[in-house]
């Protein structure tokens, strides 16, 4: 059974909050099938297929759009401060997320994602994380959430978000080993040798 993981892409968010998670599901889905698409099937999601320039320059096209994209078992949600700023003031992102969280079991955010997924009113009573650097000012934007320090990721069931950056791989590994097994997870952080 391949398992189909949304990555949403915009302009200017950080491309390792995007690349490590998206990384990590291509090994573990090449591992546990020797396929790169067996498992895990990895689309990447803008809000149009207009190339997106990210943090530091690089470009990356999105496969598919927020109103036309396969059905998700997972949705990443990366961050970076200024990108996930124009996505909560343009609202047609948040909107879409919060219509996902109907459907799509898993809703993920790496570093400032969170802010993007807390704008959606879904965390509101839950406990999430950001980047260290922002901690305070996700408590202080979004005081119904229970915002947690000094962890690599907290999973709060249908929603998990993680600290900055290199958080979202070790984030990434323990949605493997929810969506699959341990073991792959365990196989998967020893092939990228983390």
């Amino acid at each position: 059974m391949t398992m189909t993981v949304g990555l949403f892409c915009f302009p200017e968010m950080e491309m390792l909050d995007f690349a490590g998670p998206y990384q990590v599901f291509a090994t573990a889905s090449r591992l546990a099938s020797g396929d790169t698409y067996g498992l895990f099937r990895l689309v990447s999601i803008g809000t149009t297929v207009d190339p997106v320039r990210v943090r530091g320059g690089a470009v990356i096209l999105p496969e598919a759009t927020i109103a036309d994209h396969p059905v998700l078992d997972a949705l990443v949600i990366p961050g970076g401060r200024a990108g996930v700023d124009a996505q909560i003031q343009g609202g047609e992102a948040v909107k879409w997320i919060r219509a996902q969280a109907d459907s799509v079991p898993i809703i993920a955010s790496v570093c400032t994602g969170a802010f993007l997924l807390a704008e959606t009113g879904l965390l509101d009573g839950l406990q999430a994380t950001t980047h260290s650097d922002h901690v305070n000012d996700l408590r202080r934007t979004f005081p119904a959430l229970d915002v947690v320090e000094s962890l690599r990721w907290v999973d709060s069931g249908h929603f998990v978000t993680s600290a900055g950056l290199s958080a979202g791989i070790d984030m990434a590994l323990h949605l493997v080993e929810r969506l699959a097994s341990r073991d792959l997870a365990v196989s998967t952080a020893r092939q990228l040798e983390l």
